[in-house]
């Protein structure tokens, strides 16, 4: 489906801005005057290397980390929802949860062991079926494959809908199928308006599916379309340990 043809014609993600966002942990100097904004109802990358900040700045956005700077959200109304995918699940594998029992716990209030509650039954249902995983409601998360339980985190993203959705390299499991499911979901957020924040390591997926995309090495060495920031000299200073200086801006 092309951006002409809009499933919401109204944008319901909030903007984004970072102002001069700066974290220390200790003595180590993690976000360094990070500005940039990201627009409403777009797919906004992260990229850079392991230990660059990218991880620390969305955990600004979510509220779990000090910083200094000015963070904002502009909200087109009413502030909505803000949904979370992580990289990975931790858990121990042991356990007898089940694909619907993870779900359950997420998404209702009464516990888990009680099954899913017809309240929330249909938004799993079609959550799962959105990932592919409606076959495997009843297998143990643990006997699960890897790309199989980022399906499932991509799912528990979807309830209840996110109007600001925050995406911790969500392909870095995937396979090639699993990938196809998340371009498709991708799709869908951004026809529905909301506004997607990614990190990623997978530059030729930011630069086929991202609108925009920010490089972060402890400060932001580049911000712009990704046809126009991700050239080889760019990414050589963003992947080096210590950036010597900022690579630029691109309108």
């Amino acid at each position: 489906m092309s951006a002409a043809e809009p499933l919401c014609v109204k944008v319901c993600g909030p903007a984004v801005e970072f102002d001069q966002v700066s974290l220390t942990l200790g003595r180590t100097l993690i976000l360094d005057q990070v500005s940039f904004s990201i627009a409403p109802g777009t797919v906004h990358a992260l990229v850079g290397p392991n230990g660059g900040g990218k991880s620390s700045l969305i955990k600004t956005l979510l509220g779990q980390m000090p910083h200094q700077g000015r963070l904002s959200l502009d909200w087109p109304g009413e502030p909505g929802l803000i949904g979370y995918v992580p990289q990975a699940l931790e858990f121990d594998r042991g356990l007898p949860m089940t694909v619907d029992d993870f779900m359950a716990a997420l998404c209702q209030r009464r516990p888990a062991f009680m099954g899913v509650s017809r309240k929330v039954a249909p938004a799993i249902g079609e959550a799962l079926e959105r990932v592919g995983m409606q076959d495997k409601r009843k297998r143990r998360m643990g006997a699960l494959s890897g790309g199989e339980r980022q399906r499932v985190l991509l799912a528990q993203g979807l309830i209840p809908a996110p109007q600001l959705l925050v995406l911790d390299e969500p392909m870095s499991a995937l396979d090639e199928a699993g990938a196809q499911v998340f371009e498709r979901l991708l799709n869908d957020w951004r026809q529905a308006g909301v506004t997607v924040v990614w990190i990623e390591h997978d530059l030729a997926a930011v630069k086929r599916l991202a609108e925009r995309v920010t490089g972060l090495n402890r400060q932001v060495l580049f911000d712009g379309k990704p046809e126009q920031t991700l050239s080889p000299e760019r990414l050589l200073s963003l992947f080096s340990t210590h950036p010597k200086a900022r690579a630029g801006v691109q309108p």
